[in-house]
């Protein structure tokens, strides 16, 4: 699996995409001020990666997010890295982070480390909420970074800090066929985004980890380095308290990719989402 952004397609995939038919309704959702009661600090969530080309289904690496914290912030982290066995096509090891106000939920500082194969990425952002400004450092690596600033409108999410807020959400049959919008800042410019949410998967097997009852949602995609223009993906959610993404299964540039929870410890509620 060769696009650029390996584990940003990943951690991408555990977030929302561009546009969605005008015709859905629309579930609008406020991301500016959240009250955490879906996750603690102390959780551990690892996914198995598995990459699709030719009908074979090969393990290519691991994605882990954890979640620690200080006073006043959430300190989100995501770190992944390809198999052994799959290096000899294409090494991989990324890594993502954020901190997040424990009262908002909205970040205060984002940063992304790329390495796969020769290609390398470096993009530190620093938001001000109060100033509605965000100043980005981007290059190839920490010292060719250039300084950019982006003036944006209300509040301002980074693809890690949202996914960890809209876990915060509820959705309910009535919500079936809606669609979500939503903005996040990412390589220094604001993209609005949308999901539409398709409602509750009852049973849903999951490779290695048995059935689950799954909010299911169908984000289109960015097309790029990672998706197809057409790219289409299923994102399936714990049907719990807790809101974790348990598969994640789309098309990329070249082949499919399926994202597998493999582990979790220190879930904030028991996981019942588990069907029997």
């Amino acid at each position: 699996m060769k696009p650029k952004y390996w584990i940003l397609g990943i951690v991408a995939l555990s977030c929302f995409a561009l546009s969605f038919s005008q015709q859905s309704k629309t579930i609008n959702i406020d991301t500016c001020e959240v009250e955490n009661s879906a996750f603690n600090a102390g959780e551990e969530i690892t996914y198995k990666i598995y990459y699709n080309l030719n009908f074979i289904w090969i393990p290519a690496g691991e994605v882990t997010f954890r979640v620690r914290e200080n006073d006043t912030q959430y300190h989100i982290t995501a770190a992944g890295r390809t198999y052994p066995s799959y290096e000899w096509f294409y090494k991989v090891r990324d890594y993502f982070e954020t901190y997040v106000d424990k009262n908002t939920m909205l970040p205060d500082t984002f940063l992304r480390e790329v390495n796969e194969g020769s290609f390398t990425m470096y993009n530190k952002m620093t938001f001000d909420q109060e100033n509605q400004k965000i100043t980005s450092f981007k290059g190839k690596t920490k010292e060719t970074a250039k300084e950019q600033e982006v003036d944006y409108a209300e509040c301002m999410h980074d693809i890690m800090s949202i996914v960890y807020c809209i876990r915060n959400k509820d959705f309910d049959k009535d919500n079936v066929g809606a669609r979500i919008p939503i903005k996040v800042a990412l390589d220094g410019e604001v993209y609005p985004l949308s999901v539409e949410y398709k409602g509750i998967s009852k049973k849903k097997k999951v490779k290695g980890m048995g059935r689950f009852n799954l909010h299911e949602f169908s984000p289109e995609l960015i097309a790029g380095n990672v998706f197809t223009e057409d790219a289409k993906m299923k994102l399936f959610v714990s049907a719990d308290e807790n809101k974790i993404p348990v598969l994640i299964e789309s098309p990329v540039s070249v082949g499919s990719v399926k994202v597998v929870l493999k582990e979790y410890k220190n879930l904030k509620y028991d996981f019942v989402a588990k069907a029997k």
